[in-house]
């Protein structure tokens, strides 16, 4: 039996639901995954896996044991020489800072702690989600035990913060990415990487039987709702949104703001709110259960995303398999699921005023229906339920991720060029 170690960051972790979906799919072809950590597991998120999976261990470097490190030590001193070039690299070679440098060989010291967790477990493979330094410690653990490693790359870990990722691309048996544009930018910033070896698999998301019909409620008479479904990171850019509340009230509009989610930003967040007297319009609704937020998703009428940097947000295709309007960012990958004006709306990144101006031009387009039994806007609530269907459905491209991961993982060749699932427009072909 294949046995596999799964690392992520922090496992299981609310708001990255596909690894652990990712190790269900791999279980279910008869893989023997073992799941693991690199930051203690949150309790309550553990618990829940726990009830779900007949697999009750999970490996989490945290909290550190005394007599692991010591262990961890002595496997480096006696497999010296698997890692030997990885310290050549952290040592004397690149441009990263003494700091930067110093984190590295604490990471390798957590890379041999890992390896010591998986010693005694017949491991043939590791894969890490994110190119953070979990993806170090992964590769480190891989060296000193013999075995391949290999890495999924979303978005900031690739084009925020990407450090050393020539060594972990280049060291990897093979990387899996989220988006098209994932992949030319690493071919583009690491030509030395074989690009058989980048791989685009899509995640997904459930798309209901039928989508949620927009309120028929006369536009004239209620408020105008936003939503925002996203971590409070800095990341994510909640403070451009907040901004751009203010810019509309100024323009005497009517309408509320709902944001979603938790995050270190809450306070700054909520002081900007007061600053510019929106708390009667914008609201930070905290971390609400998945099974909760379509509710949210019904009264939206347009679901905005103001992140300066992603891969291809899952909330974007939540959104639009339940047939909402979407607005966000010409960045990364998203342009390869809102096709402008047919599956949602773009906006120029970091351009307030072209942000505030499509919200007013998506407002009088819906008051506008009030007037049509079928509008433009039914069209592309059509559509972009149908990009998901066909492109971002999670059972296929979830089955698709299981066949794909076990052949690059049982293969010693890669493949001899890009392979990666055709785009499909058949949907978008017909609009």
């Amino acid at each position: 039996m294949l046995t596999v170690a799964y690392l992520a960051n922090q496992f299981p972790a609310a708001v990255e639901p596909y690894v652990s979906e990712e190790i269900e799919e791999l279980r279910r072809r008869g893989v023997q995954v073992i799941p693991g950590s690199v930051r203690r597991p949150d309790v309550a998120q553990r618990e829940s896996a726990k009830t779900r999976s007949s697999e009750p261990t999970i490996l989490s470097l945290q909290p550190i044991q005394v007599r692991t490190l010591l262990r961890a030590l002595g496997l480096v001193g006696r497999r010296w020489k698997r890692i030997a070039g990885l310290m050549t690299r952290v040592l004397l070679r690149g441009k990263e800072s003494p700091g930067r440098r110093l984190k590295a060989l604490l990471h390798t010291w957590l890379g041999a702690y890992y390896a010591v967790q998986l010693q005694e477990r017949g491991v043939d493979h590791i894969h890490v989600h994110h190119g953070y330094f979990g993806a170090w410690i992964a590769m480190v653990a891989a060296r000193l035990l013999g075995v391949s490693y290999s890495l999924t790359l979303h978005g900031s870990d690739l084009l925020i913060n990407g450090a050393y990722l020539d060594t972990k691309l280049e060291t990897c048996r093979f990387c899996i990415t989220v988006s098209e544009y994932n992949r030319r930018y690493i071919r583009e910033h690491f030509p030395a990487v074989n690009p058989g070896k980048i791989v685009v698999s899509r995640l997904g998301v459930d798309v209901p039987e039928q989508a949620e019909s927009p309120p028929r409620v006369s536009r004239s008479r209620r408020k105008f709702t936003l939503l925002a479904v996203g971590r409070l990171h800095a990341v994510k850019d909640h403070a451009f949104l907040v901004r751009a509340c203010a810019r509309l009230r100024d323009q005497g509009l009517d309408f509320e703001c709902g944001i979603v989610g938790e995050g270190p930003e809450r306070q700054c967040l909520e002081s900007l709110i007061r600053q510019n007297r929106l708390q009667d319009r914008v609201s930070l609704l905290g971390h609400v259960p998945r099974e909760q937020v379509d509710s949210h998703y019904r009264r939206a009428d347009v679901v905005v995303l103001t992140s300066r940097s992603e891969g291809i947000p899952l909330v974007l295709m939540e959104a639009m398999a339940r047939g909402r309007i979407v607005l966000a960012p010409a960045i990364t990958g998203i342009p390869e699921i809102i096709i402008p004006g047919k599956t949602g709306f773009l906006y120029s990144p970091g351009d307030l005023e072209d942000f505030v101006a499509r919200l007013l031009f998506l407002q009088e387009l819906m008051r506008g229906e009030d007037r049509s039994a079928v509008s433009r806007l039914d069209w592309i609530r059509q559509a972009a339920r149908g990009q998901v269907l066909h492109n971002f459905n999670h059972r296929t491209n979830l089955t698709l991720f299981g066949a794909r991961f076990l052949q690059l993982v049982a293969n010693r060749e890669l493949p001899p060029q890009d392979w990666s699932p055709p785009h499909e427009d058949l949907v978008l072909q017909q609009i």
